[in-house]
């Protein structure tokens, strides 16, 4: 098989940490660009890619970009994409995309566009004038940025913040790719102490917990590639056994998570048990108020309710202050709080001493970090 070409889209402002992820994992030719990961490799590095990547929001396969300005140039260019290759005679292949600052800007008729110029150049190579559609599903993305096409075909199924463990959660939870680049920042290891005083269905634990033992978030889950007859099953099982291989349980991470919601600590317990991390985290019930530290180094991370959450900003405000008191600055203390707040450091009474820009979902965020004695 010829080497593929991969896209990886991921929230805005983590290109570099998705990218270090791949290159750690020896994915070749990596490289970031806006809001996304371009990288190249084979059918195991497309199930490998999928398994551990903590960061990605999907595993695209990149198969054409060009230019166009006319319905004619996008029918032309994506008919000599060799789809055949990748789609069968019964296989179903919706198209969807978007489009943006181009001359192409119906998004309806360049899904018209799109979908006929692939039904002929499939109809040609098949000999079939109808196609039944009644096969595994290769979802055709494309997107259209500045009359600059991108062409794609998504593997990934449900997006990959779909971990699989949080069957329920509280109001308001947080992306599991979003707290999973708050572990990465805070620079949780496999025997640091993380507590989370509002952890609410316990994602920044558990997803510290996963970052810690190293399991691969997408170890239990499936991906809509795992239907294509295209690759073989055997990718999946060589890539699922090497994730196993690479889980460190010898290590000493522990975690505690508290809230005042004795509902949300059931979810966040069943949660941690279906991600496999049960053993490593305890959760209890007590307000931020009575916050106190449960080990000499301990590393706290918090996403705090505000605003849009609580529909009251002096509530908000009250728990930032609080958090500024109980967070006392210590030689062992690091702490991550994500907010929108662009007051929260004169709550909070202290500057960070890192801060970074991040999106969960539309909301654009600060996450401020504590870490000097």
């Amino acid at each position: 098989m010829n080497e593929l070409n991969f896209c990886a889209p991921c929230i805005m402002g983590v290109e570099g940490i998705c990218a270090n992820e791949l290159k750690f994992n020896n994915v070749e030719n990596v490289k970031a660009e806006n809001g996304r990961v371009l990288f190249s490799g084979d059918y195991n590095t497309l199930a490998k890619a999928n398994i551990i990547s903590r960061y990605s929001e999907r595993i695209q396969i990149l198969l054409s970009e060009f230019t166009a300005f006319t319905f004619d140039e996008l029918f032309e260019a994506v008919k000599s994409i060799p789809w055949e290759n990748f789609i069968g005679k019964k296989d179903a292949f919706p198209v969807k995309g978007s489009s943006l600052d181009s001359e192409l800007y119906s998004v309806s008729d360049c899904q018209k566009i799109i979908k006929k110029s692939v039904v002929e150049r499939l109809s040609s190579k098949y000999g079939v004038n109808w196609f039944e559609e009644s096969g595994a599903v290769h979802r055709i993305q494309f997107l259209i940025r500045k009359d600059k096409v991108s062409i794609l075909l998504d593997t990934t199924g449900e997006g990959l913040h779909k971990r699989g463990y949080r069957i329920e959660s509280n109001d308001a939870p947080i992306k599991e790719t979003l707290a999973a680049v708050m572990v990465d920042l805070m620079r949780v290891r496999p025997n640091h102490f993380v507590v989370d005083p509002m952890c609410g269905s316990g994602t920044l634990l558990i997803e510290s917990a996963l970052k810690a033992l190293n399991i691969a978030p997408g170890l239990n889950r499936s991906f809509s590639a795992e239907s294509w007859q295209q690759i073989p099953d055997v990718v999946w099982k060589e890539e699922r056994e090497k994730a196993r291989l690479a889980i460190n349980r010898n290590c000493s991470f522990k975690a505690i998570g508290y809230d005042i919601d004795e509902e949300a600590l059931e979810i966040a317990r069943s949660n941690a048990q279906r991600a496999g991390v049960e053993d490593r985290i305890d959760f209890f019930k007590r307000d931020i108020k009575d916050f106190t530290f449960d080990s000499e180094f301990q590393t706290t991370i918090v996403n705090p309710p505000y605003g849009e959450r609580l529909l009251d900003i002096n509530e908000a405000e009250e728990i930032y202050k609080t958090l500024g008191v109980k967070f006392i600055k210590e030689k062992g203390k690091s702490y991550g709080i994500i907010t929108p707040d662009d007051d929260f450091e004169k709550l909070f009474k202290r500057k960070a001493d890192k801060r970074r820009k991040l999106y969960n979902g539309t909301l654009k965020c600060q996450f401020y970090m504590y870490f000097k004695n």
